[in-house]
C-alpha cells in the first residue's frame, strides 16, 4: 500500500515536471512573452535548472535550441530508473 502511494507520487511529480517543460518549450514560440511576470517566471525558474546543463553541451543549430529534446529524454530515463528502484524495494 505505502509503496504504491510513493510510486504514484513520484510518477505524478515527473509528469508535472514534464508538462511544465513542454509548456515552457511551446511558450518560447511566442517572442512577446514577458518571462519576468507570473506564471511564466515560475515556469522559467523551474525549467532553467533542468535545461541549462544540456545547453552547455548542445549549442543551438541554426538558431534552434535542441537541448530540451535531450532534457526530455534524460527526464524520462531518470523517471524510469527511479520508478524501477521504488518498485524493487
Amino acid at each position: 500500500m505505502m509503496k504504491s502511494v510513493i510510486f504514484d507520487g513520484v510518477n505524478l511529480f515527473f509528469q508535472i515536471i514534464f508538462w511544465i517543460m513542454l509548456a515552457r518549450v511551446l511558450f518560447t514560440w511566442f517572442p512577446n512573452l514577458d518571462w519576468y511576470r507570473q506564471p511564466f517566471r515560475a515556469m522559467k525558474e523551474i525549467t532553467d535548472p533542468i535545461f541549462e546543463p544540456f545547453r552547455r553541451f548542445i549549442p543551438p543549430i541554426g538558431g534552434i535550441d535542441f537541448s530540451p529534446i535531450v532534457a526530455f529524454i534524460a527526464l524520462e530515463f531518470i523517471q524510469y530508473l527511479v520508478l524501477l528502484v521504488i518498485s524493487l524495494i
